[in-house]
């Protein structure tokens, strides 16, 4: 009984140490990476005097830790280290195609619990939250967009198109836009009169002195949710429209938020949604708006609503009215490298 005794607490005392170790390990593993982190995804210097330098700092943190939690699944998608795709906690919303991970959830109560703890007055405003419920009225009050995973069915097959995107907004518009891509290492920050940036270099959709036109133009689309039959033909429609009048290619990526920062940087020269039932959603917008215009980028309303002072507005032909903003709560939206790519795009896609 001695024996058996004296071998258990031995036992012990080796899982005790081994545990140990990996837990110094795995701390050592979150110090290298914060370090790591902290130099690859730095907050560039100039905007260290601006007035939202304490929102964007938490918002930077928060986008990191949520794409932590990400990190995982896409780097052992379809491999031998893969977790059973039940741990991902998949809830179907609307239909199959439009689902929620555990990931999404946690990642969403992270951030909001993060902005609840050093700003307790601002609102937040989260896609897991709202769900297929109403969408919060976006007010005059400091209030915060999230999206904890844009891209969820990117994410949930291990495709590294997928990102974290976290705006704040005053007097009813956004000003600040962080968006973190863990599968690309890629950090997104735009501020308001302060310019964008990725991974702390200042970006611009277009390089000096170049001219872009939709007949030189990657065009990018998202089919979205929509499965009816009426919506799949309008859809289809617009891209064949596209197709026929030239484009130098089209592309679909589905993340939304990366689609609008990838005109920001130029690899993509415009992207559109709103044909049908496919629109995004003020968290596919916010934060990906701020990068986009601090980069030099248009973005509009596919279709205006007269009257408002927020929703872009056309006239009787179908033109932009001039100083008209696009607003997040739109269904339709189109972002081009330029307003001449924007305008051109959206009258073929439309069919005008």
């Amino acid at each position: 009984m001695t024996n058996s005794k004296n071998a258990t607490v031995a036992a012990a005392a080796t899982l005790a140490t081994a545990f140990a170790a990996i837990g110094t390990f795995a701390l050592s593993r979150r110090r290298t990476r914060k370090t790591s982190d902290s130099s690859r995804y730095h907050i560039p210097v100039e905007l260290s005097s601006c007035q939202y330098y304490s929102q964007l700092q938490l918002a930077v943190e928060l986008a990191l830790e949520a794409g932590s939690n990400m990190a995982h699944h896409i780097e052992h998608k379809g491999t031998s280290s893969q977790k059973s795709q039940s741990d991902l906690g998949i809830n179907t919303k609307s239909n199959d195609a439009d689902f929620a991970t555990a990931v999404d959830i946690a990642n969403e109560k992270l951030i909001m619990e993060g902005i609840a703890a050093q700003f307790p007055t601002h609102e937040v405003i989260g896609e897991e939250a709202v769900g297929t419920g109403s969408i919060p009225p976006l007010t005059n009050d400091p209030t915060w967009i999230c999206d904890p995973v844009d891209g969820t069915t990117n994410f949930a097959h291990g495709m590294p198109l997928t990102c974290v995107s976290i705006a704040y907004c005053e007097d009813g518009r956004p000003v600040l836009g962080v968006a973190f891509s863990p599968g690309t290492q890629e950090l997104y920050i735009g501020i308001k009169g302060h310019g964008a940036f990725r991974n702390g270099r200042r970006i611009q959709s277009l390089a000096r002195g170049e001219t872009k036109s939709l007949s030189n133009a990657v065009v990018c689309y998202e089919f979205g949710y929509a499965r009816s039959e009426a919506s799949v033909d309008k859809m289809v429609g617009a891209v064949k429209r596209v197709l026929n009048h030239g484009c130098r290619s089209t592309r679909s990526t589905g993340c939304g938020v990366l689609d609008i920062c990838y005109v920001a940087t130029g690899r993509f020269d415009v992207v559109y949604t709103g044909i049908a039932e496919e629109g995004w959603k003020p968290w596919d917008y916010s934060a990906a708006m701020v990068i986009a215009e601090e980069a030099g980028c248009t973005i509009r309303s596919m279709i205006g609503a007269p009257g408002s002072d927020l929703f872009d507005e056309f006239d009787a032909a179908g033109m932009l009215v001039e100083g008209s903003q696009f607003d997040v709560y739109s269904s339709s939206m189109i972002c081009g490298v330029n307003e001449t790519v924007v305008e051109e795009c959206r009258r073929v896609v439309l069919g005008l």
